[in-house]
């Protein structure tokens, strides 16, 4: 468990707020989605035409490298078809295409080993570890529970359902092996690409008509470009699934008592501390896990007394490397809260890697980070 000390920061005047910030976001996204329009032959010209140009008159050269292209934007056409993931092959297969053309300016020799590598890679971050769901175990105790009496709560994050896959049928039978007390998702059950996709609607609804636990399944929205009100209310309605827009629920298990707070995320925490404040239980000795979509208001929340807060949003960065591990992270704090557990003073904080793919424009890969469900056991002291 990594320690941190971070204070709250104020981000109420944060770049990423300004009116001018959200006009740029809107265009970059609907810049990166712009390959998915170009009709196929013209997109395969575009490959032929970056080739070359990282070629630079090697015209033998320039044909080896948009073979390799082409197996790229190839291996993401079959995806959908092979059921593994969904959406346009273009925009990903151009994102794998530019650092091909910068190793393209490299002698040929190393140029090509690391083409045959970048190729290995992707057949790996592409097909198998997106599916490699596994179950991370945590323990926590707390002076505020009463020992001998655990419960066993099992958080998932980042669903980001495009169809129904191997990905969420293993999700189920784990929750069926496991039974969990408790089941709590902090959010984004879409993905990007599907939100408003009512087969996508549906297909979710059908995986959280099977995630049931006997002291309930509780679940918070996401980012807005995922989890729109519309779809959320039509996922649970009927499910063991109950929403929480900025409410809290009292649960009680064999002598314990534990307060569980569902934050409708923002991403604005000056915004969301206040709601927080208010939902804050009256006596100060009581358990309290905030469900909160990003780990951006934990510096707030460990302030307030909050004894326990499950977030995601990060996929733990998707992409890592050794040694440095997250590339991105979507937070506000950076690097700070990428993935894993933490403390910041009393309260312990989980984010979690996720389990589905953010879709879109982003990469529909996994390297070093696999999707988790994390199930943890919560009880008093020993003794």
């Amino acid at each position: 468990m990594r320690r941190r000390s971070v204070r709250p920061r104020d981000f109420s005047r944060h770049w990423a707020f300004t009116p001018a910030a959200r006009r740029f976001a809107a265009l970059a996204r609907r810049a990166a989605e712009l390959p998915a329009r170009i009709p196929a032959p013209l997109f395969v010209l575009l490959l032929a035409l970056i080739s070359a140009a990282a070629a630079r008159g090697r015209w033998g050269w320039a044909a080896g490298l948009w073979l390799f292209m082409l197996s790229d934007w190839a291996m993401l056409a079959v995806l959908p078809h092979r059921g593994v993931s969904f959406g346009s092959p273009q925009p990903n297969a151009l994102c794998f295409a530019l650092p091909r053309a910068l190793c393209g300016l490299l002698p040929v020799p190393l140029a090509l080993t690391l083409q045959a590598a970048g190729t290995l890679l992707a057949v790996y971050a592409l097909w198998i570890e997106p599916h490699r769901i596994g179950i991370t175990r945590e323990a926590l105790r707390s002076a505020r529970l009463k020992p001998a009496s655990p419960i066993r709560v099992m958080h998932l994050g980042d669903l980001h359902v495009e169809r129904i896959t191997d990905r969420e049928r293993r999700l189920v039978e784990l929750v069926a092996v496991e039974r969990p007390d408790l089941i709590v998702c902090s959010g984004d059950l879409l993905n990007y690409s599907y939100a408003h996709d009512r087969e996508a609607w549906s297909d979710c609804r059908w995986l959280f008509e099977r995630l049931s636990a006997p002291l309930g399944t509780f679940v918070v929205s996401g980012s807005h470009p995922a989890d729109h009100d519309e779809a959320v209310a039509h996922i649970v309605a009927g499910t063991p699934a109950r929403w929480l827009r900025d409410e809290r629920v009292t649960i009680e298990h064999h002598g314990q008592v534990l307060d569980v707070i569902g934050l409708h995320c923002t991403h604005r925490p000056f915004l969301e501390r206040p709601r927080l404040e208010a939902l804050l239980p009256a006596s100060k000795d009581r358990f309290t896990l905030l469900l909160y979509h990003t780990p951006d208001l934990a510096p707030d929340a460990a302030e307030l007394g909050i004894d326990w807060m499950l977030a995601g949003h990060t996929h733990g960065g998707q992409v890592r490397v050794p040694w440095f591990g997250a590339l991105a992270t979507s937070s506000l704090y950076g690097k700070a809260f990428e993935m894993g557990r933490y403390a910041l003073g009393q309260m312990t904080l989980y984010v979690t890697r996720g389990i589905g793919l953010e879709g879109s424009a982003a990469p529909r890969v996994r390297f070093l980070c696999p999707p988790e469900v994390v199930l943890w056991e919560i009880d008093g002291p020993p003794g």
